[in-house]
């Protein structure tokens, strides 16, 4: 009797100490992230390209520096995925890296050619609100000579850091009109992925 209950007792301990040695394995759960840490998030962002706009830099030196803004305060990875669509799921892990890297550079200079049109003007955040899983940074654009304009920048932490994956500028959602653009780029292309990194580089 007495050996059956050590034995029982032996087991229980050696459950409870695998169980417990699983718990410690596993990753504490990550702090959520907040209003106000969003509204930081971009407004640093803000920050750093209000500086570009008025820097007096050349476009070439520009596009360079809007690349840098975009991996820093982006998730890149998200918006490259969402805008290759449903060819996302079948490339290869090379294949969407490569993609990854070619896009990044292609939004870069293209909303760099947009945000050159604020030279001599400056971008203000001026609110922020929760959006279902993510929040909300309002903010507007004022320019010399034109009306103020919004931009909304959807801000997550989903992969691990406070990043921005998504721009509403004067009502146009860029996640997906870049999905429109790049599966119309896709599909002219014929489905071809590889052919539509090598012109992304370029564009």
């Amino acid at each position: 009797m007495d050996n059956d209950f050590t034995q029982i007792s032996r087991r229980r301990f050696a459950a409870g100490f695998a169980l417990g040695s699983v718990a410690l394995a596993l990753p504490l759960p990550l702090r959520a992230l907040t209003v106000d840490e969003a509204r930081a998030l971009v407004d640093k962002a803000v920050g750093d390209i209000n500086k570009v706009i008025n820097s007096g830099k050349s476009e070439t030196a520009m596009y360079g520096d809007f690349e840098r803004i975009f991996s820093k305060y982006a998730d890149v990875a998200v918006i490259a995925r969402s805008a290759l669509g449903p060819a996302a799921k079948s490339a290869s892990s090379g294949q969407m890296n490569a993609f990854t890297k070619a896009y990044q550079g292609y939004i870069s200079r293209k909303y760099g050619r947009r945000f050159r049109e604020f030279i001599g003007g400056t971008i203000e955040v001026t609110g922020a609100q929760p959006v279902k899983s993510y929040y909300e940074v309002i903010s507007v654009a004022h320019l010399k000579g034109e009306a103020p304009f919004d931009l909304r920048w959807h801000v997550s932490d989903k992969s691990g850091r406070n990043l921005f994956f998504n721009i509403i500028i004067e009502g146009v959602n860029m996640l997906a009109s870049e999905r429109a653009e790049i599966g119309a780029m896709l599909d002219k292309r014929k489905g071809d992925l590889d052919a539509l990194i090598g012109d992304l580089k370029s564009a």
